[in-house]
């Protein structure tokens, strides 16, 4: 059963987290998460307890308990998702959106109706036209 433990002090160390979880069984390893730069903790870690009863008994035992002077939240880790990012929508146009009503485009050709964004003007907004809403004309596009 693998454990997240948050709010830790960061001057607590991989040992005082193994022996504070080894008063309730057997641990497989103690983790603390480092800043890769710096080498200092970010305040949070993990536990791998090989038996499952062992490891709830833990986060019942030490949720809201002090370690290393500071009170700690315990409770199982979550798995992490694969596709931690944003939304997929933007990039060079800026995404989805109304193309303004003239000189919505990036070379400036008419834009007229509620368009993608884009590079190019044309007929569906632009360079310039990509966002929300339409109105007349977008930044640096030419009226023809």
């Amino acid at each position: 059963m693998n454990i997240y433990i948050g709010n830790m002090s960061y001057d607590a160390t991989e040992s005082d987290l193994k022996s504070a979880f080894e008063d309730y069984g057997q641990v497989q390893s103690a983790t603390i998460i480092k800043d890769k730069y710096t080498g200092t903790s970010k305040g949070f870690g993990f536990v791998e307890m090989p038996n499952k009863k062992e490891g709830e008994a833990a986060i019942e035992g030490l949720h809201n308990k002090e370690l290393s002077g500071r009170t700690i939240t315990v409770n199982e880790a979550r798995l992490r998702e694969e596709n931690r990012g944003g939304g997929g929508r933007g990039g060079f146009s800026g995404g989805r959106g109304g193309g303004g009503h003239k000189g919505g485009g990036f070379d400036g050709r008419q834009g007229n109706g509620p368009g993608r964004g884009g590079f190019r003007g044309e007929e569906r907004g632009g360079f310039s036209g990509g966002g929300r809403g339409g109105g007349r004309g977008g930044q640096g596009g030419r009226n023809r």
